[in-house]
């Protein structure tokens, strides 16, 4: 089993990334997936899921109309469109997926918001 993030960087405030994550080794579609994120000295904390079917997603209130989380099955990816980036939006960046009992994480990606 394997989940590979990749898309994170440096990024000016205000600016944009797309964050993937590439799922292998389990069936992708019937996981729902999750992004979460950690900054220096503070708690793990969910920053937006997306349930199997691609159809419904939620977030937390600090992201909400900035972030956008989307899937393709086909693909077996997980995606986050980050814009509007603010300092704060600092942390790594991981992905989760979860059915049921089971689930994995990825090793995280860094993302920094800084001028």
């Amino acid at each position: 089993v394997q989940l590979v993030e990749s898309g994170g960087g440096l990024v000016q405030p205000g600016g944009s990334l797309r964050l993937s994550c590439a799922a292998s080794g389990f069936t992708f579609s019937m996981y729902v997936m999750s992004w979460y994120r950690q900054a220096p000295g503070k708690e793990r904390e969910l920053v937006a899921t997306v349930n199997s079917a691609g159809g419904s997603a939620i977030y937390v209130d600090s992201v909400k109309g900035r972030f956008t989380i989307s899937r393709d099955n086909a693909k077996n990816t997980v995606y986050l469109q980050m814009n509007s980036l603010k300092p704060e939006d600092t942390a790594v960046y991981y992905c989760y997926a979860q059915h049921v009992i089971i689930d994995y994480w990825g090793r995280g990606t860094q993302v920094t918001v800084s001028s």
